[in-house]
């Protein structure tokens, strides 16, 4: 989790090197936004990708821009985000995901990513439920889900919020990693306040909810 507030929060895991799953489509939808011909067909094809995980979309950027992840990784300064045999294959982690977020807020508010991720569909292109993961946290504005098709299964998830943005990876469904989440949040946040856009959980009577399941940073 990033705060404007200054807020810098995060498992022992979160530069751990993972697959960016559909994750990869924020980082090939900016490069095609900010540096690719102005075309509308670009424009078109990131609003598939990030409303929508188009993977049809992600081929079709790729294939026009093969050098995309490489470069955007390297402006943002995401060390562990690079490249591989393709965008599927591409690796990022939590830290950076949340960190090229928090960029676009700082700098580029005004970006499409974020309003597609606001009005992200209900399924995915593959019909795929996206509703789980970062997106039920509580100030949750805009989310860009991620998943695995081959076992085991695998999920990500970031979001964006007012003043903050957050990112998880799950080794397991996308119901483990809601509880994953929701179990991680009192780590974060204390009864007397929390971070910008982010109300504090109530007080509640016994010992505090551990995480449930895998959060893997």
């Amino acid at each position: 989790m990033r705060t404007q507030s200054g807020l810098h929060w995060g498992s022992a895991e979160e530069h751990q090197v993972r697959s960016a799953l559909s994750l990869a489509k924020l980082y090939l939808t900016d490069y095609a936004l900010r540096r690719g011909d102005g075309s509308a067909d670009d424009r078109a094809l990131g609003e598939r990708m990030i409303r929508f995980s188009d993977d049809a979309a992600a081929d079709a950027v790729e294939a026009k821009y093969p050098q995309a992840i490489a470069i955007v990784a390297m402006e943002y300064g995401l060390a562990e985000t690079r490249p591989g045999a393709n965008w599927g294959s591409s690796t990022t982690s939590t830290a950076d995901v949340a960190d090229f977020l928090d960029a676009k807020q700082r700098t580029d508010a005004a970006s499409p990513i974020l309003t597609w991720m606001a009005t992200a569909a209900p399924r995915a292109a593959d019909g795929t439920e996206q509703n789980w993961g970062t997106a039920v946290l509580p100030g949750v504005q805009g989310t860009k889900w991620g998943w695995s098709d081959a076992a085991p299964p695998e999920v990500a998830s970031a979001s964006f919020g007012p003043g903050f943005s957050v990112a998880a990876h799950t080794a397991g469904s996308p119901e483990d990693q809601t509880a994953d989440v929701l179990g991680a949040l009192s780590t974060v946040l204390t009864a007397s306040g929390g971070p910008v856009g982010i109300p504090a959980p109530a007080r509640t009577e016994g010992p505090t909810r551990a995480p449930v399941g895998t959060w893997s940073g």
